[in-house]
């Protein structure tokens, strides 16, 4: 696993899927090298990934946490099988990845009413008519419509985020412990 950035949010990433995929390798690319070697001394096992673009080829997962204008994921760099997570650039202005990385892949994201038409990730590239509003197939309100791990495809999914989706989380998580609790309750 990549994850490109090394903010607080790139911390949050190294800590949910270290729990989620103990075994994974985790690496982290970052524009300055020091804020990367920073990040990773406070998670053992966690790699500094000096080169981007061979990051890139070598992960199975990407995760793009940035706050970047301008893409730094490039489409060329990916190969079947690889999924590319971007949860940074939230501004109609930003980018991470550029337009070969969304026609190459499968694209999916959190909300088609918070992410089409605010987020620069889908918003440039369709006002460009680079990708059509349909080539986006699916957001979390038709997760049906997800696919199964095909490795012959890349997935691209974009999270534009919101407060609405962090209240579903925590809702059900919230649901998911209590009926765990009341599991131990009545032992």
């Amino acid at each position: 696993m990549l994850i490109v950035g090394a903010g607080t949010v790139a911390a949050s990433l190294i800590e949910g899927f270290g729990a989620a995929y103990p075994q994974a390798q985790i690496r982290v690319c970052n524009r300055t090298q020091s804020k990367a070697e920073e990040l990773v001394a406070r998670y053992p096992g966690t790699l500094v990934a000096p080169d981007l673009q061979q990051a890139v080829a070598a992960a199975d997962i990407v995760v793009t946490c940035t706050m970047s204008s301008t893409p730094v994921i490039k489409g060329d760099w990916l190969r079947p099988g690889q999924h590319l997570n971007m949860i940074g650039a939230y501004r109609p202005d930003m980018r991470e990845a550029d337009d070969t990385a969304l026609t190459r892949s499968q694209i999916y994201c959190d909300s088609f009413d918070t992410t089409l038409d605010h987020i620069g990730e889908f918003k440039i590239p369709l006002a460009e008519g680079v990708i059509q509003r349909s080539d986006v197939r699916a957001d979390f309100y038709s997760i049906d419509q997800f696919p199964s791990y095909n490795p012959a495809a890349i997935t691209l999914f974009k999270n534009g985020g919101g407060a609405h989706l962090d209240l579903m989380s925590s809702h059900h998580v919230l649901e998911k412990w209590k009926a765990n609790a009341v599991i131990w309750w009545l032992g």
